[in-house]
């Protein structure tokens, strides 16, 4: 296939729209307190509009991923921009809890049909040579828009442009969506989609039910007293995804398309990548709770809470520099050492709450959040690699649907999972709260050093590289 001649202008419009997506994603987390006062919501209201946004997201990617297939990339990147602009203005002009929390899940929604796009352009447009250098701005942008988010809600909020206050936050999206769609139809390249099957409406039905069967009962399930429905939803999700797998296993003998092709499991890079990458983007939800413990429990005004954590930026490009050297060199083994780096930085966070209490500052924290943005920025850079190095050109859609769906789950899990121990917790105060919930990520991230032992050895990685890149070449020569 014929290089692109603007495909590194089209990567970077494609990489601004995950960049948006990310600090979407995050830009709430210093406004929540805010937002709170305004339109008098409660603690589990905040949860919404922080996961509600992750949640849409994530039910969205996979069917994202194989409408691209289906009907080309660059017309879903549209499509999902469109949406995703139309719902910031919706957010932006909400006058009640309610609008906002269903603008939010719309926004993630728009994403959700836009970003699985961005990794299936790099996998078609870029051949061997290229990829590792396109993989490093998107594996970026994800720690960068995650942790510069709140940063601009903070400045945002505070600034209170135009007399919008909060609602500053949803309303700068309008000019930078309108740029990028313009960025897109011009430099985009118009390719026609793989397959032509019906869509699989059963299989995303039965996802659909099962994810919301556990994020409903964890956000809601603590201020309504934890009610027996809420347990019996959340093990009702058992069945229903091992239904869905057997649904997708006798779709794909039929020779139909499933949402999730069963053989894209058989890849150890790709389901051992998930594996570790679920747990990571989960652990890092723990940062809306140091969030609200700044702010509510410290009084740090929105933009002091973001520029305690601004420095992290630091380590992200660092880390995500090495990842580019290293990662490919090395194989698990940078993997397992970049979680060990999240994990010494989170226990010595925990560490100076509970030391510090009310006296605690930002230079306090300035080491272990540099520290925590270099374990972020070199674990995401190689598990974005190695998750997507066995995936054949026309199943990039499904595969690049399914890796953003685990960092979206996750991050939904992470928020819901760490809000309710924290509020749960409260009662003993705000360090004690804080320290619970930073416990519960630590364990998170023990469970995703062991997980790295299923990710494919530095050797093996490189055969299956080569194997892969054979079977682009022969795609690309048919």
């Amino acid at each position: 296939m014929e290089k692109h001649p603007l495909r590194w202008w089209a990567l970077a419009v494609a990489v601004l729209a995950v960049l948006v997506d990310m600090i979407d994603n995050q830009i709430v987390a210093v406004a929540l307190p805010t937002i709170q006062r305004e339109l008098g919501t409660g603690d589990s209201a905040l949860q919404w509009i922080s996961a509600g946004y992750a949640l849409g997201f994530a039910l969205t990617l996979i069917t994202g991923g194989r409408l691209g297939d289906r009907h080309g990339t660059k017309k879903l990147f549209l499509a999902g921009m469109v949406v995703f602009t139309g719902a910031s203005l919706a957010a932006g002009l909400a006058g009640h809890v309610g609008v906002l929390i269903a603008a939010r899940v719309i926004q993630g929604v728009g994403s959700g049909l836009m970003v699985p796009q961005v990794l299936s352009f790099i996998h078609s447009e870029f051949d061997e040579k290229e990829r590792p250098k396109a993989m490093t701005f998107y594996a970026g942008a994800f720690p960068i828009g995650g942790l510069a988010g709140p940063l601009l809600g903070g400045v945002l909020t505070q600034a209170n442009l135009f007399d919008t206050g909060w609602r500053a936050i949803f309303l700068v999206n309008l000019p930078i969506g309108v740029i990028a769609l313009i960025g897109a139809l011009v430099t985009m390249p118009s390719r026609p989609g793989f397959f032509r099957h019906r869509m699989d409406f059963g299989g995303l039905l039965l996802l659909t039910a099962g994810l919301f069967a556990i994020f409903y009962p964890l956000v809601q399930g603590r201020e309504l007293g934890w009610p027996t429905w809420s347990i019996v939803l959340m093990v009702a999700a058992v069945p229903l995804f091992a239904i869905f797998a057997l649904h997708q296993r006798m779709l794909a003998k039929r020779g139909g398309e499933p949402l999730v092709p069963p053989a894209l499991l058989k890849y150890r890079s790709l389901s051992g990548g998930q594996a570790v990458m679920l747990c990571i983007n989960t652990a890092v939800g723990v940062f809306f709770i140091l969030t609200l413990h700044l702010q509510l429990g410290l009084g740090f005004s929105p933009l002091e809470a973001a520029l305690t954590f601004a420095p992290s930026t630091i380590g992200i490009v660092v880390g995500n520099v090495m990842g580019m050297q290293l990662a490919p060199k090395l194989g698990r083994a940078f993997t397992a050492v970049s979680i060990v780096v999240l994990l010494a930085s989170l226990v010595a966070i925990a560490v100076v709450v509970q030391a510090l209490g009310h006296d605690l500052n930002v230079w306090a924290l300035l080491a272990p959040v540099i520290g925590f943005g270099l374990g972020m920025g070199a674990v995401l850079n190689s598990l974005f690699g190695v998750s997507m190095s066995e995936i054949q050109m026309q199943q990039a859609g499904a595969a690049s649907g399914l890796v953003n769906t685990t960092v979206q789950l996750g991050t939904a899990t992470g928020i819901a999972l760490f809000g309710t121990v924290f509020f749960s917790r409260l009662g003993n105060g705000f360090e004690s709260a804080t320290v619970s919930a930073i416990a519960v990520s630590v364990g998170v991230l023990v469970l995703a050093l062991l997980f790295t032992a299923a990710l494919p050895g530095k050797k093996q990685a490189a055969a299956q590289a080569a194997e892969t890149a054979g079977e682009h070449a022969e795609a690309s020569a048919r």
